[in-house]
């Protein structure tokens, strides 16, 4: 879970961004001196800067999309981030964490809707930085309007909460504020730094019945730990377990904790997929794995007026003696 802080006690500032769109008035509102800040990022998007004792991030305002994690002492970066992504206004960023939502994939009725839903690609707004000299976390929002109302036709208030520490903690608290309920699906679309695909293997799977999209939706049982030897696209299903990527070249493991999802989705595009992606190199798929927290399938959520759901995920990282 998101850790609580104890605001009285912490640099907040908890009035809502409205309008704000230059870094001086970010910085002056929202910034924390010597740990948070609002820089321009890649291709002008303005992005928040974090830097404490324990860890570095990037954060993209567009889509609160986390571009960038980096805990203090670890040899290699934990987040993929694609040689050719794209940081143009409107347009989905390749790595990172995505957040996707109302539905997660393609929408299941009209394939012209974008997809992974409209939340990526939106602009959100600072509502609150907090730091306790440990921890220093952004919350950030956004909410329907009517350029929303024309792709998913309901009242909804989103949250964002990324905590940075030792730990790298995403929450995704989505409030139903219409006036009947609405059904969702979502994921945090976590990229991982890996120093080989083909090496590595992801344990906290076994067992778990699975849909094999990447070949024909297939119903399967995963056997032992996964690995990589092709393309990967399966969402695990009736599963809250931590996944742990074992990483032998780069000495380490990556645990993945989450909450508010039954269902995981592992994927990498592989050769054929990754060359028909205009924002990934050709030859990058080696250098990554996704595993996503998500409400995925027969998973997705049903809110009521006035409710709300949390998504979270928690992202800790173990550097192992080489010796």
């Amino acid at each position: 879970m998101v850790r609580p802080y104890k605001i009285s006690a912490l640099s907040a500032k908890s009035i809502t961004l409205s309008g704000m769109t230059s870094l001086s008035q970010l910085n002056t509102r929202f910034g924390i001196s010597g740990r948070l800040e609002f820089v321009d990022g890649p291709g002008e998007l303005i992005h928040a800067r974090i830097t404490n004792d324990h860890a570095t991030a990037l954060i993209a305002l567009q889509g609160a999309h986390l571009t960038e994690y980096r805990p203090a002492e670890v040899r290699h970066g934990i987040i993929w981030m694609s040689q050719k992504a794209q940081f143009v206004n409107g347009r989905a960023i390749r790595g990172g964490v995505p957040v996707c939502w109302p539905w997660f994939g393609n929408h299941p009725t009209n394939g012209d809707l974008p997809a992974h839903g409209f939340l990526r690609t939106r602009n959100w707004d600072v509502h609150l930085t907090l730091d306790d000299g440990q921890h220093t976390a952004l919350v950030l929002t956004t909410q329907d309007d009517e350029s929303t109302r024309q792709l998913w036709p309901h009242a909804f208030q989103a949250e964002l909460r990324i905590d940075v520490g030792t730990t790298l903690e995403i929450a995704l608290t989505v409030t139903n504020t219409g006036t009947e309920a609405f059904t969702c699906g979502a994921a945090l679309h976590s990229y991982f730094a890996v120093s080989d695909a083909t090496q590595i293997s992801i344990d906290g799977l076994d067992g778990c019945r699975y849909i094999d999209t990447a070949r024909d939706n297939e119903e399967k049982t995963q056997t032992g730990a996964v690995t990589i030897d092709a393309e990967v696209d399966n969402v695990y299903i009736d599963t809250s377990a931590d996944c742990v990527i074992n990483d032998p070249h780069w000495d380490r493991v990556i645990r993945i904790t989450k909450s508010g999802s039954h269902s995981t989705v592992v994927w990498n595009p592989w050769r054929t997929k990754s060359h028909s992606l205009s924002d990934f190199g050709d030859f990058e798929y080696p250098k990554m794995i996704c595993i996503e927290s998500a409400n995925a399938l027969d998973d997705q959520i049903t809110v009521a007026t006035g409710a709300s759901h949390t998504l979270t995920t928690t992202i800790s990282t173990t550097e192992l003696d080489p010796g």
